[in-house]
């Protein structure tokens, strides 16, 4: 399997809502006391981030088109994010967010691979055949396929149609699977 063959050459792309931290299904995460982390990731960010050479945040915060937040409102919640993931030996190397809505002229949101584009362009290294996409929604793992990644589904309440080529409950199980 595939999980055996990565090494520093690949890139993990994660969504951020509901496989980073725990999405907020009535609204959205707008300060930092709202941010909590799911279960497992920041014991396993430490040995992702030896393992991937890249890994990268593509996230839809559609909040701000909306008005329920602002630009520097995200970069607070991100700057926190990324210290508390460094804090346990973790590291994300990027974030890209899409803040328009839904259906916009110039839709930068996933399932759309623009954002994954951007990351290429960014770390020219980037090879889309050997990236991982981890997601809990059908626009995540959409946006995996659409540019040729391999998914993963982090399991959780959301109806999805789309086949991942693993799903996980959480971080503690790929982990696992990743030291077999």
């Amino acid at each position: 399997m595939w999980l055996h063959e990565i090494d520093s050459s690949w890139t993990l792309f994660l969504d951020r809502d509901g496989v980073i931290n725990k999405r907020n299904f009535d609204g959205y995460i707008t300060k930092t006391e709202d941010f909590i982390f799911t279960p497992y990731f920041l014991t396993s960010i430490p040995m992702l981030s030896n393992l991937f050479g890249k890994i990268i945040v593509i996230t839809n915060q559609q909040g701000i088109g909306k008005g329920v937040m602002t630009d520097e409102c995200l970069n607070e919640i991100h700057q926190y994010m990324t210290t508390e993931i460094q804090k346990v030996g973790g590291r994300i190397d990027e974030i890209f967010f899409a803040s328009n809505l839904k259906n916009a002229l110039n839709d930068r949101r996933k399932p759309l691979p623009i954002m994954g584009i951007e990351a290429k362009n960014k770390f020219p290294s980037i090879i889309f055949s050997k990236s991982v996409m981890i997601g809990d929604t059908n626009s995540d793992l959409l946006f995996g396929e659409n540019l040729g990644m391999k998914t993963i589904l982090l399991k959780s309440s959301e109806q999805i149609d789309v086949k991942a080529d693993i799903e996980i409950n959480n971080f503690n199980e790929l982990e696992l699977k990743l030291k077999r």
